[in-house]
């Protein structure tokens, strides 16, 4: 006799879990297993992924878009104007800005400026996989690359490329870095302009740069060549 047919079972995501503390305002999305901690605001229209994880006391401001899985621990300020994508880390600390020229009124002192978006609000973007360090300032008007690392306490007044290491302040380019978060290699003094392959000491990834440019190379493609692992200083200028 055959053995009976099973029937597949849908398995609802979990649903999102809201501290009761946590101000979520009207028309916000949390996707599937978010979790919102103490005292955190969202502000209307936001929209965040699945499985993200906000810290205690932080505030998101209306129209943030955040893709999914990502970690922004506490005391974390997000403005308007700000697109976080997948898998990016926001440490404790951190704050965005949306204005090169903030004002809280007109010329003349006679009344406040809107709070509203308008001509003077700047667009940031965070790209997937990217690490904001705790503290840091991340300016307006500028994106943050692919798996960048930004350093605690940096000064973010400028974009910075996909895998590279941004510290101090105002922020400078001191190297690159690895998808796991590894230190690939760091800018020295001199500079080489043909192409070098880097290999992850950490996770065996392998990565060209090339006129400034890191790119990430085929897990089993192209044998490296004499410059793997050379920490001979290839960085963007």
């Amino acid at each position: 006799m055959p053995a009976p047919r099973r029937v597949p079972t849908s398995v609802e995501p979990p649903a999102p879990r809201i501290h009761p503390t946590a101000i979520i305002e009207q028309d916000v999305h949390l996707g599937a297993g978010c979790a919102i901690w103490d005292n955190v605001h969202v502000r209307r229209g936001t929209t965040l992924g699945a499985e993200c994880i906000v810290g205690e006391k932080t505030h998101i401001s209306y129209d943030v878009r955040i893709g999914n899985r990502v970690k922004i621990n506490a005391f974390v300020y997000i403005c308007t104007g700000v697109t976080i994508e997948d898998g990016v880390m926001v440490c404790a600390g951190c704050v965005f800005t949306n204005d090169r020229t903030p004002r809280a009124t007109s010329s003349d002192l006679s009344h406040l400026r809107t709070s509203e978006p308008d001509e003077h609000t700047t667009l940031t973007t965070v790209r997937e996989g990217a690490t904001l360090g705790a503290r840091s300032v991340i300016g307006s008007d500028l994106t943050i690359g692919r798996f960048a690392m930004i350093g605690m306490g940096s000064v973010v007044t400028k974009s910075v490329p996909d895998f590279h290491l941004a510290l101090g302040n105002p922020a400078r380019i001191a190297g690159c870095v690895c998808r796991c978060g590894k230190i690939l290699f760091r800018l020295g003094h001199e500079r080489s302009i043909g192409p070098s392959v880097q290999r992850c000491t950490a996770c065996g990834l392998q990565y060209r740069m090339a006129r400034g440019v890191l790119s990430e190379m085929p897990q089993h493609g192209e044998d490296a060549d004499d410059g793997v692992g050379s920490p001979s200083g290839h960085a963007a200028k």
